[in-house]
């Protein structure tokens, strides 16, 4: 990541409430969660929503047994920087599918919640190190931009107002984290890297199973946010896609 003459333009945080949507249990804490333990300190509001739980995630566990565990685990994580509430769709692990069905439920999330903004990570097709984003985080990242969308338009998925859920069009944008070449803001996360860290801490069991040592990937971690931070003009950042839904112009 080559510094600019001036930083990245900075996330705007006058907002309350944020409806994170991503595939599985540590999506969020792999950086994202400095992000969140930043803005839930401001007093702000951040639900997660995990569209499964994870389960295929341990090679040497049987699924059935590592759905719990993983769930417990984002729940805990989720905890450590100031989130109380965390839903999971029940989508199988590793074969999520775009489509209507992803798209309607997203969409019911956000008409019940009723988030400012919407949180979400990298949906291309590569990451920046030029490594295979899995599908998953493609197809639920894509399907969270249409949702954000869709859950505004009372004709689309009609059979959400026979649920009564009244239609909601006051998402602004849609912040995706871990962004590659897409990124053109960032967020300080000086003084919160350690949290996020402690966040994926509690991620015992799928951190145990990694080729890589749990060390490693706090090392990466932290030299990721260095890096951003020296992009952004300060300590620890995260390079971030801001997508507009209902933000003015300007």
């Amino acid at each position: 990541m080559q510094q600019r003459e001036q930083p990245f333009p900075q996330v705007p945080e006058d907002w309350q409430r944020a409806l994170a949507i991503v595939a599985h249990p540590d999506d969020l804490e792999y950086g994202g969660a400095s992000a969140v333990a930043k803005w839930t300190s401001q007093g702000k509001e951040v639900i997660y929503l995990m569209v499964s739980r994870g389960e295929a995630g341990i090679d040497s566990m049987d699924p059935s047994l590592v759905a719990p565990l993983r769930s417990q685990e984002e729940i805990d994580a989720a905890a450590v920087v100031g989130v109380n509430e965390v839903e999971f769709l029940d989508y199988p692990d590793g074969v999520i599918e775009y489509g209507l069905a992803l798209r309607r439920d997203l969409s019911r999330a956000i008409r019940r919640h009723r988030p400012d903004v919407l949180v979400t990570i990298n949906y291309g097709l590569k990451f920046s190190s030029g490594h295979l984003n899995m599908a998953d985080h493609r197809h639920v990242g894509l399907a969270v931009l249409d949702a954000a969308r869709d859950a505004g338009n009372r004709w689309i998925f009609p059979e959400l107002m026979e649920e009564r859920i009244e239609p909601w069009n006051n998402v602004r944008f849609v912040a995706v984290l871990g962004a590659g070449a897409e990124a053109g803001h960032g967020i300080d996360v000086t003084g919160f890297l350690e949290s996020g860290l402690d966040s994926l801490r509690q991620h015992r069991a799928y951190l145990d199973n990694l080729e890589t040592s749990a060390e490693d990937t706090y090392r990466f971690l932290t030299a990721h946010a260095q890096e951003a931070g020296r992009a952004l003009g300060c300590e620890h950042g995260m390079m971030v896609e801001l997508v507009l839904i209902n933000e003015p112009w300007g």
